[in-house]
């Protein structure tokens, strides 16, 4: 396999992974879901149920090892999507420009809101008596 789709393959587990813990998961798991299924039309809707229960495992999987900051097992699941891509993309040819669509959609969009560019940060006036937050996107935050 060439080093383009050995990239291909990579970037497409970071963005699946990345997706299992985001908040567009259903989307991302249907898409995933037709990827792995499309090229095994013979299985009918029988591989379809068994890559959605493989993605919802490996997406439990991930939460917990997250959430228990285990960056092996992390890495395991990564590693896992990343090698089923790479043999996608060894037995269909067609299957990179289907992936790279993949991730096109799950990608988030740079281009809206200005999210696109440098993040520069200043905190100036002193001593602050209370909480500073310096970040380009804050998700879920509690504070006290």
């Amino acid at each position: 396999m060439d080093a383009e789709l050995t990239a291909l393959a990579a970037a497409g587990a970071t963005a699946l992974v990345q997706s299992m813990v985001g908040d567009g998961w259903a989307h991302a798991r249907d898409r995933a879901v037709g990827f792995f299924t499309r090229r095994r039309a013979a299985d009918g809707d029988g591989a379809a149920l068994a890559v959605g229960g493989e993605l919802d495992e490996a997406r439990a999987e991930l939460v917990a090892a997250r959430d228990a900051q285990d960056a092996d097992t992390a890495a395991d699941v990564q590693a896992e999507w990343r090698n089923r891509m790479r043999r996608a993309l060894r037995d269909d040819p067609e299957a990179a420009a289907e992936l790279r669509l993949l991730l096109d959609e799950l990608a988030p969009d740079e281009s809206e809101d200005g999210r696109s560019g440098n993040v520069r940060n200043t905190i100036s006036g002193g001593v602050q008596h209370g909480n500073v937050i310096q970040a380009r996107t804050v998700g879920d935050v509690t504070l006290g």
